[in-house]
């Protein structure tokens, strides 16, 4: 009981800034998901599968429904993006499955004992009212469920040769899809916690084409808002869901207005092993700019853009996806993006021929009754609030300076104490000025390079080169200023977390060299933060004497 507490303890105690609940339903304001006032509404999800061979949520046989949906919360996640199989909408004789068919058919003889202690309920229910239970649990527990079309037959995704990639694949068919897609937005229309519908998840294969993703991507997004004028209607791309660059020459025509986002998945394998091998400044400069032009670009164009899944090998041992994470963090928190992480799951039932299947991105751990990784989800919670957008004041406008490594922001606790890293509700207020100084929003002090190894500090005398921070390398996020002596340095953090600087590494084409500790981003931001107002007399005197006692010295 101790253990659970303190599992839960943590990230509730972290997340305590957490989104407030929406006013349903949600629509679209330009690039913005918003709530019914007209305020952002940021969706923070994690994904749920019910589309594999059982075609029932994953983990009841551990956990009461309800717990999974109340965890979720304490979690600080705000919404579920909740799979399911077309032919479980489709099929009579799959949808009055009862659970516990279900299991019996694949011999999942103790995953039964599990759903009999843990969801006496929902184990003799339908396979279709066991899908509506889990909707309700999550409701229950005031949860936005987004409900994801994964796959037409249930099992496992993906790949280009399983018959579910594309239409016209032998498990694809459009006609069958579209009444699959009506019947599920029929099912949940009076329910206001289904905020959204994704049609189809990761196109694939050697079938896929532009003309036949216009034509029934739109059969199917009209389909979903004349059952369902509430929710969401999420389109997915080309090329498991990597490429939306046909938008560029031709958007949507669509009869609804203010309910149309577009979705995009990236992980560390989609780009092979290029975070491992390569140097990472690189990497992240050539990744970056890729998944702008064929993602990306839709924010200018005014459409919310959803990165329905990411995620990492929780085990924290997987360098090509530490290394991608680092470089995803500052993208996410720059772009301000909905999200939803992959995975909820700590093991399957049965995944691809294996019972008791474990997940190593699983947020829970295997038997689901702990964290997989705390340091990687404490990490992500810096992406769970808004930096910004509709319903907050453009007054408040200003800059905060995000490291993705740990997910913390810059703070100061005084004008005389080190700079630090802390949590991004608490990120110093910035102002980046046109001449490149970082300057506290409503004061005089701007941030300054002192000493190679030495704290950053503050400083009243902006018009030195020590004053200048430009983001430099491929990446663009070292910060890099000059020393009194002209050689340049980089931000950087020490053991402590203490903001310091030091040489700027990893800018040549090592391999082997890891910036993350150097690497920041600056990001506009008009939530609130640290409180600017004036300090005491005592501190601004001590520190204006040591800028002009350092400004004799020059």
């Amino acid at each position: 009981m101790v253990t659970l507490f303190y599992f839960f303890l943590f990230p509730l105690l972290a997340l305590s800034t957490a989104t407030p609940a929406a006013a349903l339903p949600l629509s679209t304001e330009s690039r913005w998901i918003v709530d019914e006032s007209g305020h952002r509404a940021k969706l923070a999800c994690v994904n749920w599968p019910s589309h594999l061979e059982v075609m029932v949520a994953e983990g009841l046989s551990k956990k009461p429904a309800e717990q999974i949906s109340s965890e979720i919360i304490d979690l600080g996640f705000n919404c579920v993006r909740l799979t399911w199989p077309l032919f479980l909408f489709t099929n009579d004789t799959l949808a009055s499955l009862t659970v516990r068919q279900s299991f019996k058919n694949l011999g999942l003889f103790e995953a039964i004992s599990g759903l009999q202690i843990n969801n006496p309920s929902i184990i003799d229910l339908s396979l279709i009212n066991a899908y509506k239970a889990v909707v309700g649990s999550l409701a229950k527990k005031n949860v936005m469920i987004i409900l994801d079309n994964h796959t037409s037959k249930p099992g496992w995704c993906c790949s280009n040769f399983d018959g579910n990639g594309f239409f016209g694949d032998v498990y694809f068919n459009p006609d069958l899809w579209i009444k699959g897609l009506t019947r599920v937005a029929t099912i949940f229309n009076d329910t206001p916690h289904v905020v959204a519908m994704s049609l189809r998840n990761e196109l694939r294969g050697s079938r896929q084409n532009v003309d036949d993703w216009y034509r029934y991507m739109q059969k199917g997004a009209e389909a979903v808002h004349a059952a369902n004028p509430n929710v969401l209607v999420i389109l997915s791309g080309l090329n498991y869901d990597r490429d939306l660059s046909f938008l560029l020459k031709k958007p949507v025509s669509l009869s609804f207005l203010n309910k149309l986002v577009f979705e995009l998945h990236w992980y560390g394998f989609s780009d092979g092993e290029a975070w491992e091998n390569g140097n990472l400044n690189q990497v992240c400069g050539d990744r970056v700019g890729e998944t702008m032009k064929k993602a990306g670009f839709l924010l200018d164009q005014g459409y919310p853009l959803f990165l329905s899944e990411f995620g990492v090998d929780m085990r924290g041992t997987n360098v090509n996806d530490n290394r991608y994470l680092n470089c995803f963090m500052g993208w996410a928190a720059e772009l301000d993006l909905d999200w939803a992480l992959w995975v909820l799951t700590g093991s399957y039932y049965l995944r691809q021929g294996v019972v008791g299947f474990d997940e190593t991105y699983g947020v829970y751990n295997w038997n689901w009754c702990g964290a997989r990784n705390q340091t990687i989800l404490h990490k992500i919670s810096a992406l769970q609030y808004p930096f910004k957008g509709p319903g907050y004041s453009e007054a408040r406008l200003h800059q905060v300076i995000f490291h993705p490594m740990t997910g913390l922001c810059v703070k100061r606790l005084s004008l005389v104490d080190p700079l630090v890293l802390g949590p991004c509700s608490e990120a110093e207020a910035w102002t980046y000025t046109p001449q490149k100084t970082l300057t506290i929003k409503g004061t005089y002090f701007c941030l300054q390079a002192d000493k190679l190894g030495k704290p950053a500090k503050l400083g009243v005398i902006c018009s030195y080169a020590s004053s200048k921070w430009e983001a430099i390398s491929d990446s663009k996020m070292h910060l890099s200023s000059k020393l009194k002596d002209g050689s340049d340095v980089c931000l950087d953090i020490d053991s402590d977390n203490n903001i310091v600087t030091n040489n700027c590494k990893c800018l040549d084409k090592n391999s082997r060299c890891d910036p993350g500790s150097q690497w920041f981003k600056i990001i506009d931001s008009t939530r609130c933060g640290a409180d600017n107002s004036l300090p005491e007399i005592s501190s601004i005197v001590k520190l204006i004497s040591k800028n002009l006692l350092a400004s004799f010295s020059l």
